[in-house]
């Protein structure tokens, strides 16, 4: 009978704590050489935290890490990495500059006669990269000239390059289509071969249940339990996530369906009547009418146009061709600054550069675009500031709810509330959502749409966009549906279902239409 094996790194009693807040309370946690650990929990869990203590970004200020067996105390990532701890975080940290070689190799570059060996650079990057079975790439190419699924690799292959016993990966999925994530979970499962043990922290539920061996839920900052996927129902894990199940989710779907098939006169004028509007190489021309209070979803693979169509509706990207009319009257929006005028606000699928100002604290990010508006020789008394964040803290629920926290400690999660928080301090009539709930845990995506809905019950508008098409289903009461840069149907959702859906994506035409030359009329998939 073999022996069991020793954790290769072992957390007891970890605590973190910040001014007025508790974010990890007396954690323990452990990983196996060569198993995929996933670490699971809503915003606000202490996922990020547990990290940021593991990998010597924060000092934990009580409990103990044990690495190989010794006691360990980082001062900070770069000793975590000598001791053989690296992290690939979802937001990329290489130089888009540099090749991928320099990338590889970078601050550990082989030199000779005190300058760099590049020969030897190069050689080092070619061997970590066919330890990953990605001998094809050539080492010389700029990195910036690849794929976002090339650079998460590259990432990886610089902690194989550091010879790591532990790798952590930071949502590492969450940018890329169905092959790259098929590609990057071989790559982790030669890695975990070879005796890497390797966190995984992923949203994405059929990911942990596809990939990890071993899992550990974290809720507001404590241990809920470590668990085998095999022995854990999938409903059962959402409960202990977030204290919610299935069945809330179910009930926003009854919500739009409900709307959708509500019989009311529509009204006379639409809030946006869009005709012919399009912009080169982002979105074809289109037509699009959005009455108050309409949820209307925009779904469609990577590249079809999605944000196109956002950024040309709201002004953020000048229209090429066609018009706009808000409340009947034509508009010309050639800046956010004209949609926001008219109501119009659009928050950016890229929170790390159109979004949240890290450096600033939850109360200025908030009050940010409301004193740009009002314009800054009129400037919103701190009061007035503190009093609107905290409105919003309690009604979106943001953790911790202090409007003084600086906002790049938030979560990703909570970091997309404050978001949004700015966004209906202008009072807009139309918001358009551009992936709202990307990279954030079933948690803070229920609150999210939860929020969405109730915005659209009280009579505003939203256009929802979202790579995931049952969210989309979910709370949508019609449907956009994008290809190739065009929009191909326009669907009522009242009884549409996955694969009428998938079906109109993938042969871009109305599933009801008997002459469109999907397999059936109803559109669904035949065998």
């Amino acid at each position: 009978m073999s022996s069991i094996p020793h954790p290769v790194l072992k957390a007891t009693g970890l605590t973190v704590a910040f001014p007025g807040h508790i974010a990890l309370n007396a954690v323990d946690f452990r990983m196996f050489p060569g198993e995929v650990h996933a670490l699971l929990g809503e915003n606000g869990a202490g996922k990020s935290t547990l990290i940021k203590a593991l990998t010597g970004v924060v000092r934990p200020d009580g409990g103990t890490v044990v690495l190989g067996g010794e006691a360990v105390r980082f001062s900070g990532p770069a000793d975590a990495q000598r001791a053989g701890i690296a992290t690939v975080y979802q937001e990329i940290d290489l130089l888009p500059n540099l090749s991928i070689a320099e990338n590889v190799m970078l601050g550990r570059e082989p030199r000779r006669r005190g300058s760099i060996d590049w020969k030897a650079t190069r050689s080092l990057a070619r061997e970590a990269l066919g330890r990953l079975g990605l001998d094809e790439l050539n080492v010389t190419s700029l990195l910036g000239h690849h794929s976002l699924a090339v650079q998460q690799l590259v990432a990886i292959a610089r902690a194989v390059a550091m010879d790591a016993r532990v790798l952590v990966l930071d949502e590492p999925a969450s940018s890329l289509d169905n092959d790259e994530v098929t590609e990057l979970f071989r790559v982790v499962r030669s890695l975990a071969a070879h005796g890497v043990a390797i966190l995984f922290v992923s949203h994405f539920l059929e990911h942990v249940y596809e990939l990890a061996d071993r899992l550990t839920v974290l809720r507001d900052g404590r241990l809920i339990g470590e668990y085998l996927p095999a022995e854990l129902l999938r409903i059962d894990l959402v409960k202990k996530m977030v204290g919610r199940t299935v069945s809330d989710f179910e009930a926003l779907r009854e919500q739009a369906q409900a709307t959708t098939t509500e019989e009311e006169e529509p009204a006379a004028t639409p809030l946006i009547a869009a005709r012919r509007l399009g912009r080169k190489h982002a979105i074809d021309s289109f037509d699009l009418d959005v009455a108050e209070g309409e949820l209307i979803g925009v779904a469609g693979l990577l590249g079809s146009g999605r944000t196109g169509l956002a950024r040309v509706l709201s002004g953020v990207d000048a229209a090429d061709t066609g018009s706009i009319a808000v409340s009947g009257g034509a508009r010309r929006l050639r800046t956010p600054r004209r949609g926001i005028r008219y109501g119009i606000v659009y928050s950016s699928e890229n929170r790390r550069l159109g979004g949240i100002v890290d450096d600033l604290t939850v109360r200025e990010n908030i009050a940010l675009a409301l004193q740009a508006q009002r314009g800054w020789w009129r400037p919103i008394s701190r009061k007035r500031q503190a009093e609107l964040a905290q409105s919003y803290l309690e009604m979106l629920d943001v953790r911790p709810a202090d409007a003084e926290a600086i906002a790049g400690t938030l979560s990703g999660g909570n970091q997309q509330k404050v978001m949004l928080a700015r966004l209906l301090a202008l009072a807009p009539r139309l918001l358009i959502l551009d992936e709202p709930t990307r990279g954030v845990d079933i948690g803070a995506k229920f609150d999210v749409q939860k929020l969405v809905a109730n915005l659209v019950a009280n009579g505003m508008s939203v256009v929802f966009i979202s790579a995931e098409l049952d969210e989309v289903l979910r709370i949508a009461q019609r449907i956009l549906v994008l290809r190739e840069h065009r929009v191909v149907a326009d669907l009522p959702n009242d009884a549409l279902t996955m694969e009428d859906l998938l079906a109109v994506i993938a042969y871009g035409a109305d599933p009801d239409d008997d002459d469109t030359g999907l397999p059936g009329s109803t559109g669904i998939i035949g065998t």
